[in-house]
């Protein structure tokens, strides 16, 4: 396991954890980032990362992602 923070660009990848405060873990889920859920890495910008997950994308930041285990 990696955090997503890792994931080549257009690499599809299969999310196998979310870790992080109560909170934190909530608000990624309500985006869609749930374990057994498909994540697509789209872009990284200045820090930020563009992923498609559940047919959206969601920009998020790069401790975001520490937090997303694929």
């Amino acid at each position: 396991m990696l955090p997503l923070s890792f994931a080549s660009v257009g690499e599809e990848n299969i999310i196998k954890r979310v870790g992080g405060l109560p909170e934190t873990k909530r608000h990624l889920e309500d985006l869609g980032f749930v374990a057994g859920a498909s994540v697509t890495v789209v872009s990284t910008i200045g820090g930020n990362i563009i992923v498609k997950v559940k047919e959206s994308r969601v920009g998020i930041s790069r401790e975001m992602a520490q937090k997303i285990m694929i």
